[in-house]
């Protein structure tokens, strides 16, 4: 018995191990994600947007096909979290236009990549979502467009430029919502577009931003992955007799030419004015500071006032290539503070607009600040000059800081405005 039990000793330790290595293999090989049932939808939800034909990304994920060759790298973007773009810190703030991936997508992506990449069965593919080549919104009640066109070379690096639109309009509207049609979407990374008083003259496009005159907020913007800006039921924009638009253009080459005449589609609301809750907002700047040569962390703050209680809606910070971090904060009449916002690496290339998942109610006298840091070192691989004392500037080797914000007022009655889902973009 003992020479049996010694054999037997022997061979326990070697026979459970192959046995359950063989059954781990085995579940492990079934367990790998495929593109058709997995990973696919995934793409579809959150990515396809912008990576399809005729879209900005530079390859289109639609198909196993076209996402294969680029497996590793799409593990690479999603485990980092640059890919979808997205610069809020997770853990401060709800927003409903958030488009980042879950834990558990990104483990299935990864899963997916580091077992070889398989299709699996092509009859699990989802079906393709739907995407509009006209007006995702329907065909606007009013549509301004650029005087003429402008002019995308095939290569090379286009400046920042400023278009003016006349509006013409002869009375105040009010809009339920705004979108914006580029000839070729390749070729348009981001729009900022905000009202000034107009003159009714068409303005030649301009890589600076003429400022004398008056300025009467923002109305939305463009940035991939959401082309148009839809308010809450009940909510509007005034957009006075007059007014003329003023967009920021950041175009980007694709190797060949292209003439864009971007329109803007408006879309009315059904109300009459006394019925709605106006959306509104405003800009917080800093046009004083100075940065340092070579200093890595330089601080800039502004800051503003509510005078009336007020329903913030969506935040969105400005700066340029020195623009290292940023956040927005409340400071309530009772001497609370709380972060609203917090964007731990601000990305120059990826404009946000961030949208509150509920409007978030401002009494009257909160101070609403945002605080932003500059890398103007070596270190930052942006830098345009490290020996320069950097200034306000509209160009992207100088600097801004704009707070813009946006607002919806509050009811007469008190009750907070409803998020629809028709405004989550």
């Amino acid at each position: 018995m003992k020479t049996e039990r010694r054999v037997w000793n022997r061979w326990l330790p070697v026979c459970i191990p192959v046995g359950l290595c063989l059954a781990l293999t085995t579940s492990a090989s079934a367990a790998v994600p495929t593109f058709s049932k997995d990973v696919a939808p995934i793409l579809y939800k959150s990515c396809v947007e912008c990576h399809r034909a005729g879209a900005i990304a530079p390859m289109a994920l639609t198909s196993f096909d076209e996402a294969r060759p680029w497996a590793r790298a799409i593990k690479q973007k999603v485990v980092a979290r640059t890919m979808p773009p997205w610069g809020a810190d997770p853990h401060i703030g709800k927003f409903s236009n958030d488009p980042s991936l879950s834990d558990a997508e990104i483990a299935t992506i990864t899963a997916w990549v580091d077992g070889g990449s398989p299709e699996g069965n092509k009859a699990d593919m989802p079906k393709m979502p739907a995407f509009a080549e006209g007006w995702s919104s329907g065909k606007p009640d009013l549509i301004f467009e650029m005087t003429e066109p402008f002019i995308v070379p095939a290569d090379g690096t286009v400046p920042y430029t400023y278009v003016t639109i006349p509006t013409h309009l002869k009375e105040d509207i009010w809009i339920r919502g705004i979108e914006y049609k580029t000839t070729d979407r390749r070729v348009l990374h981001h729009i900022i577009s905000d009202l000034v008083q107009g003159n009714g003259q068409p303005v030649p496009p301009s890589l600076t931003r003429d400022r004398g005159r008056r300025e009467l907020g923002g109305i939305g913007g463009y940035v991939p992955g959401r082309v148009d800006t839809m308010y809450e039921e009940g909510v509007a924009r005034k957009i006075p007799a007059g007014a003329d638009i003023v967009l920021q253009m950041h175009y980007t080459t694709i190797g060949e030419v292209v003439k864009d005449k971007l329109q803007i589609g408006v879309y009315l609301a059904k109300e009459p004015p006394t019925k709605l809750r106006q959306a509104a907002g405003g800009q917080m700047p800093n046009t004083g500071f100075a940065i340092p040569p070579g200093n890595p962390n330089y601080e800039v703050m502004a800051k503003q006032v509510m005078q009336k209680d007020t329903y913030l809606n969506t935040l969105y910070p400005h700066m340029h290539v020195r623009g290292k971090d940023v956040i927005y904060k409340a400071i309530y009449p009772d001497g609370k503070e709380e972060v609203l916002l917090s964007v731990p690496k601000y990305d120059f290339n990826w404009q946000m607009t961030y949208k509150l998942a509920e409007p978030k109610l401002l009494p009257k006298g909160t101070t609403l600040m945002v605080v932003a840091h500059y890398d103007n070192s070596t270190a930052n691989k942006f830098n345009p000059d490290p020996t320069a004392t950097v200034r306000w500037g509209d160009q992207t080797w100088e600097e801004m800081l704009i707070g813009y914000f946006g607002t919806i007022e509050a009811a007469a009655d008190g009750s907070a405005p409803v998020r629809s889902t028709s405004s989550s973009r």
